[in-house]
């Protein structure tokens, strides 16, 4: 006898098992993570296949149920019918369901055993986000050298930072410099291991300033001129693509973005409904540090931004404007989400660009904002930058530019 589930979802056998009651909840749920219908159906499917399971196992004593038994239902399974590849993940999406519904308690994962070196990280993790207050990310870039630093000097051994000295400090450093492959990577390690020497001293266990003793990487003023898309391969790309689909109109909205307001990929990953002002006509945008900026949002942007809300976007409890496209639906997730969406376009559309990043946008809008007589301090109001020095390096202009601005010499050329 057929079963319906959910009026959407039609099994073969009617539903049975400790868990049977909760199936037709996990079915109404698959169909709100966007999930097609053969997807949701075997999903589905397997629910009901594995409480039917569970009842000839353990009866109605659902709340011992644990991961335990998806492993072995799944070999049991396995020894029957071909299991399909994402079957455990199918099962661990029902029970994170079930334990959201309240019916079986909250997974415990046991704390896992820190060595000394994770130990003293996590210390130091906590010291940047609660006493310097940096952005998870930023503090996350800084562990991977210390624990390096670490490693070298203590080994497995309890860190006693009292015993480093400045011979330590310059020997690692004059050791890890032959491996990197760039300056920005010589300078994330050497800022890294300042910020760690400036804590040990900040805890009392040095006494000394040990930072001072970080050798210097060379750095010098405004290097390069910074990649920017060009206006006209920027304008083509957008042209490009096709916004009659939903994967379109989000895609043309967030390239926008980029492109008028030159929002950085963490920004416009970080938008949220609530950020848009309609009647005023503006959006809030959390920048770095977690400083919030209400901007202008232009007439063009806003109704791109709109056809996409209206006839592009998932339904989804979901607060974030951009969302996944493709199950489960919710946010877009990092930078590399932004990067990947300008990556695809650019390949899909056959520009060359100078990168495949989104940060190009950024520099482009700065770049055509000084070839139209912006001063640097109006650029950097746009960019929201906090430092005249972060805006200088966008002097830097070709040779071309040069000679279009240069004045005639004067009786003629020499």
């Amino acid at each position: 006898m057929k079963c319906t589930v959910n009026n959407d979802v039609v099994l073969a056998r009617p539903l049975e098992g400790p868990l049977s009651a909760y199936i037709p909840g996990f079915a109404q749920w698959t169909r709100e993570q966007g999930y097609a219908f053969p997807t949701r159906r075997q999903k589905v499917h397997l629910a009901g296949c594995f409480s039917r399971w569970l009842g000839q196992q353990v009866a109605n004593m659902h709340r011992r149920v644990g991961p335990e038994h998806a492993a072995r239902y799944l070999r049991y399974r396995a020894r029957h019918v071909q299991i399909q590849a994402d079957d455990a993940f199918t099962l661990k999406q029902f029970f994170d369901f079930l334990r959201r519904q309240g019916v079986l308690p909250a997974e415990k994962i046991p704390s896992p055993r820190l060595s000394p070196v994770e130990q003293a990280l996590h210390a130091f993790k906590c010291y940047l986000r609660e006493e310097r207050m940096l952005r998870e990310a930023s503090a996350m870039s800084y562990l991977p050298s210390v624990r390096r630093f670490l490693a070298d000097r203590f080994g497995d051994r309890p860190v006693r930072l009292s015993r480093l000295c400045a011979g330590d400090v310059v020997r690692f450093v004059q050791h890890q410099a032959q491996r990197l492959q760039s300056r920005s990577a010589a300078q994330m390690l050497t800022t890294a291991l300042r910020s760690f020497l400036h804590y040990a001293r900040y805890l009392g266990q040095i006494k000394c300033d040990l930072a001072s003793a970080v050798p210097t990487v060379a750095n010098w003023s405004m290097p390069s001129v910074p990649r920017a898309i060009a206006a006209g391969a920027a304008r083509r790309l957008l042209v490009s693509i096709n916004r009659r689909t939903a994967t379109g109109r989000r895609d043309y909205a967030i390239l926008l973005l980029l492109a008028r307001l030159g929002l950085r990929a963490s920004e416009v990953v970080r938008l949220e409904l609530e950020d848009i002002d309609w009647n005023a006509g503006s959006v809030t945008v959390q920048g770095k540090g977690g400083r919030r900026s209400v901007l202008p949002l232009p007439a063009d942007v806003g109704s791109t931004i709109v056809m996409y809300l209206r006839h592009g976007r998932p339904r989804c409890s979901c607060r974030r404007i951009f969302l996944r496209t493709k199950a489960p639906i919710r946010g877009l997730f990092g930078n590399q989400a932004i990067a990947s969406i300008v990556r695809h376009n650019l390949v899909r559309a056959g520009i060359q660009a100078p990168t495949y990043g989104a940060h190009q946008f950024r520099h482009a809008l700065a770049t055509e904002m000084l070839h139209h007589g912006a001063s640097l301090a109006e650029i950097g109001q746009v960019l929201r930058h906090r430092s005249p020095e972060s805006t200088k390096i966008y002097t830097k202009v070709d040779l071309d530019s040069l000679r279009a601005l240069a004045l005639p010499w004067p009786g003629g050329a020499r």
